[in-house]
This record gives C-alpha cells, sequence and structure tokens, in this order.
C-alpha cells in the first residue's frame, strides 16, 4: 500500500495512541502474573497484537473488550468499534504456574515486534519447555545475539539461526549466575530485568552492563519493577545489577499512558508547518525518553506549552500544545537516549536554518531498518542536502523551503513512513510514499488524520 501526501492543513488536536513500550509490558507483566488485570486503553497496533497472541500461546487467557467509545484513540475493529481494554488472566509463572512450550506446535509468530521477541524470548526462557519463535523479514535479520548469550550464561538452553537471528528457540529452567551484555539497544538489559525476579527461589542473576543505549527504557522498566515491589540492586549508572530470584507479579490495573515517540509526529508537524497543535493523552511526569523531543522542539525556535488537567495519581492527564511564529533554528542534538526520533527530527530539519547534526545514535542502524541511510537517501530524492555520518545525521537547512515532492521508499518502516509523511504537509509538492502500511505497526490511522491518499 503506498500513500500519497498532498501540502495542506491537517487536524490541529490530536488524542495520542497509548504507548507501545508501556502496552508490551504491561501485557506480559500480567500474562506472567497472578490473577487478573484489567488494562485499560492499550495499544491496538500490529506490534501489541503480536505481544497478545504469544502471551496467548503462552497460556494467558486474554479478553478484549471494545465499545463506541469516541474518547479511546484507537482504530476501530472489525465490528465498527473501538479496542477500550484488556482482561488478563495470568499464567501465575513464580505461583505455581507454568509457561506452554511449542516445540511441537508452530513458531510463534512475533511479526514485526523487536520489542516482543526481546522480552518475551527472556519470559519463555524461565519455562522447562522448549520455545521457539520466528518474525518477519525485517526481524530475521535483527540479531538478539547479545541476549541468547546472557541466557546461556544464566542456564538456558539457546539455538537460533547464523547471527543470533529467528528462528529462535529457548528452554529453561533458569538458573542464575553472573553473565555481561553489551545493550547497544535497551531491550536485551529490560527482557532480563523483567524476567529474572521470577526464577527460582533461591537464584540470583547479576548483570554487567559495559554498554548500555536508550537509558530512559531501562527507567520505565524499573519504574515496574518498583511498582511490584520486586527487590533488587543497580548501580547508579545501570552498569550492575543483582536481582534475586523467588518474585511473582501482582495485577496492576489503570490505563496505558499515551506514547511520545508516536506524538513526536504530529509535534513535529507543527514544528514543519507552523500551525498550532494540541496534543492530548500524555503523561509529562511519564519516563519515556521520547518526551525529550518537545524540548529539542523548544530549542529550535518552537513554543512548547504544558497544562495539566487533573489530579489523578493513577491516570494523571496534560495537555501538550506546539506553536512555532519564527524561523526554525539548527542545533546539535544527542539521540543516544532516544533513537526512535532520529527519523522525525531529520525531517523537522530539513525545514531549519542551518545545520542541524543528530549525532550518537549509531544504534539507530539496527531497528527495523538502517534509519540512518535511509533517511539520508530518501531526504536527499526530496532536496534536502544530508551528510551521513557513521553515528548520525547533519541535516542541511534552507529554512522554510524545506522539501520538494517526489517519490520515496520507506521500507516497510513504520517510523520513516511517518517522518516522511509528516515533512511532505510542508512540501513544494506532492510526496508518494511507498510501504505506508507498515504505520499501523504502532499508529493506526496516522495517515488518514493527514488526508494521504490511499493506493494499492
Amino acid at each position: 500500500m503506498n500513500a500519497i501526501i498532498n501540502p495542506r492543513q491537517f487536524p490541529q488536536e490530536f488524542r495520542i495512541p497509548a504507548s507501545k513500550s508501556h502496552t508490551i509490558r504491561r501485557l506480559l507483566l500480567a500474562a506472567l502474573g497472578h490473577g487478573v488485570t484489567e488494562i485499560a486503553y492499550p495499544l491496538d497496533s500490529l506490534d501489541a497484537r503480536s505481544c497478545l497472541n504469544i502471551c496467548r500461546a503462552l497460556g494467558a487467557g486474554i479478553e478484549e473488550h471494545r465499545a463506541a467509545d469516541p474518547a479511546c484513540p484507537n482504530p476501530a475493529g472489525n465490528d465498527g468499534k473501538k479496542l477500550i481494554g484488556w482482561t488478563v488472566r495470568g499464567i501465575g509463572f513464580g505461583a505455581g504456574g507454568r509457561i506452554k512450550g511449542s516445540l511441537h506446535g508452530p513458531a510463534l509468530d512475533v511479526g514485526n515486534s523487536g520489542t516482543t521477541l526481546f522480552l518475551v524470548l527472556a519470559a519463555a526462557a524461565l519455562g522447562e519447555m522448549p520455545v521457539t519463535f520466528t518474525g518477519d523479514e525485517q526481524i530475521a535479520r535483527r540479531t538478539a545475539g547479545p541476549l541468547l548469550n546472557a541466557l546461556s550464561g544464566l542456564g538456558i538452553t539457546v539455538a537460533s539461526a547464523p547471527g543470533g537471528c529467528v528462528p529462535i528457540t529457548v528452554r529453561g529452567p533458569w538458573k542464575g549466575g553472573r553473565v555481561s551484555i553489551a545493550c547497544p539497544t535497551s531491550q536485551y538489559l529490560s527482557a532480563l530485568l523483567l524476567a529474572a525476579p521470577l526464577a527460582q527461589a533461591g537464584s540470583l542473576t547479576e548483570i554487567d552492563v559495559p554498554l548500555l543505549n536508550e537509558k530512559p527504557y531501562i527507567k520505565m522498566t524499573l519504574s515496574y519493577l518498583n511498582a511490584q515491589g520486586i527487590p533488587y540492586e543497580c548501580a547508579g549508572d545501570f552498569s550492575r545489577f543483582r536481582i534475586p530470584g523467588g518474585a511473582h507479579y501482582r495485577p496492576m490495573n489503570g490505563p496505558v499512558p499515551g506514547d511520545f515517540s508516536s506524538a513526536a509526529f504530529p509535534g513535529g508537524i507543527a514544528a514543519i508547518t507552523g500551525e498550532k497543535v494540541t496534543l492530548r493523552g500524555l503523561n509529562r511526569e511519564d519516563t519515556q525518553g521520547d518526551k525529550a523531543f518537545f524540548n529539542m522542539l523548544g530549542k529550535m525556535g518552537c513554543t512548547v506549552e504544558w497544562s495539566r488537567l487533573n489530579n489523578n495519581a493513577l491516570a494523571p492527564e496534560w495537555v501538550l500544545r506546539v506553536s512555532r511564529t519564527g524561523p526554525l533554528h539548527g542545533g546539535e542534538f544527542d539521540l543516544n537516549d532516544t533513537p526512535d526520533l532520529l527519523p522525525i527530527m531529520a525531517a523537522v530539519a530539513a525545514y531549519a536554518q542551518g545545520n542541524t547534526a543528530l549525532v550518537n545514535a549509531a544504534h539507530a542502524r539496527i531497528k527495523e531498518t538502517d534509519r540512518i541511510a535511509v533517511m539520508a537517501e530518501e531526504l536527499g530524492k526530496l532536496g534536502v542536502s544530508v551528510t551521513e555520518r557513521p553515528d548520525g545525521l547533519i541535516i542541511h537547512g534552507k529554512g522554510g523551503g524545506g522539501l520538494r515532492g517526489g517519490r520515496v521508499d520507506s521500507r516497510g518502516d513504520h517510523r520513516i513512513v511517518m517522518a516522511l509523511a509528516a515533512g511532505a504537509l510542508g512540501a513544494a509538492g506532492p510526496v508518494h510514499i511507498e510501504a505506508a502500511e507498515s504505520v499501523a505497526v504502532t499508529y493506526p490511522g496516522f495517515l488518514e488524520l493527514l488526508g494521504a491518499d490511499m493506493i494499492k
């Protein structure tokens, strides 16, 4: 499916979908946990559904709830109603429950979801039955090698395709021990941190972390361990952890926070077009690293205003307004904690005056695509001068001129699609984006909000 984006005005108020990172963590903890968990307003996307299907396959009971709820930001289902929640009956691992195996059945397909692959891979390694995972063509190129090496050091039997890629089979039990793991993606470490507490009582998992990118996601993961009362020790710089086994997860009811990664795209549109945008459904106090995007916009010349709507401690909600009256200015931005922002930052920088350096983000090359190379090539097709560096990009902006029209290839990467679509709204002519259907991975309905013409 391709999309044609014409320069135009767009909806000036967006309710932001739920966070994919929070949704998958909440779902996994509920599926492994003891008792029944009510998750309100989760993200209804392809990645979230991949995680849901695998949690069911591992033994969790999950009931979906849909309703005609105009406040719900998720896309309509086949019945014309929107997903408003899940009821999850956990397997109670650590409290007598067992993880189902898959060796003699079909491999569990994570689709395009790297988060699901890494987090559920470690969780499945807790069980004593073999579980095999597979995924789509992009997942087949993403290595789990460092995570598999760490799991092997903790007593897990592992097997994989060359390079630590799917198909991957793991089999416990998790015996504990001390391992070292370099984490160019934080998902390796989050996977170990979420699974280690459920290892057998008396075990101790010690993790040395010589390299860690995307630290805010580790803060998010630890916030769940804290909320569960899980004991652990960690160095202040997250370079070492000690986690005893013998715990189990309890229900955590309530709504899923809005997604700052998704919010960056309509926020970027405000910067590109100069129109004022209002964003709802976010929590300014959330641990998500990508909320830093709005500080970056402020440094480039945008006005960013927060106002709190309620004092609900469980589900605080803010309104965020982004606008611009003067020109955008270039600058240097360190994206080590926030590599997912590289595509939209590159699109915004195309409309800035002077150079914008996006640095310290070499790990953006190991996402669904090599996002550094892809954004350099595709922005070049739209008339933007870009210098590709090993760890990022320098965008040579010329002010309001921004992009010209043209045809670009997203390579099926949802964040590339959304970044190019956002940039297209300020372009000199229509932008034709190939393989645009991948946007449903995290933000279903985004292109429709922009008035895109969808063609096969």
